[in-house]
């Protein structure tokens, strides 16, 4: 914007525009300004800055390396079969699917666990994930159980579901 083209102009401001134009620095005062600045404040750079392209190419190997390497171990990784897992929610038997009630760790622990055979009302089986409706919710459910001495179920498997 062209402000010595305009009328309704500050005669203030012209007064320090003309004082300014007078005012004449040496040629190269600004170079060796900015020169000294440069000096007392060095540019920072960053970490990343001085790797050159081989040395981002090294990082990429190594972390694909490092990737390939902990693909290959889940990979090859087998689960447990022995069922003394901390923790297991179910375990296969002969029989079928036992669904732990208690800790593993519990059951395990258990010296002398028995089996019991149960009718199991359907409804306080919904939590554990079998199927009810409004038709079949007073039925029951053949279920054994694997019963603690001290008489508290631990684990059940339900062995006939219509």
């Amino acid at each position: 914007m062209d402000t010595r083209k305009t009328t309704n102009r500050d005669p203030l401001f012209d007064a320090l525009r003309a004082e300014v134009g007078r005012l004449d620095t040496p040629r190269g005062v600004e170079r060796e300004l900015l020169q000294a600045f440069a000096r007392q404040h060095p540019a920072r750079r960053r970490w990343y800055h001085g790797l050159t392209g081989r040395g981002w190419a090294l990082a990429a190997g190594v972390s694909g390396l490092a990737a390939g390497a902990l693909v290959l171990a889940f990979a090859l990784h087998t689960p447990d079969t022995d069922g003394d897992r901390a923790g297991a929610l179910a375990a296969r038997d002969d029989s079928g699917l036992f669904i732990a009630l208690d800790s593993a760790e519990r059951i395990a622990a258990e010296p002398a666990p028995r089996m019991v055979a149960a009718d199991v009302p359907r409804a306080s089986l919904a939590a554990l994930g079998v199927p009810l409706t409004p038709e079949n919710a007073g039925d029951s459910v053949r279920a054994e159980m694997l019963v603690a001495a001290d008489g508290q179920p631990l684990a059940l498997r339900l062995s006939a579901i219509q």
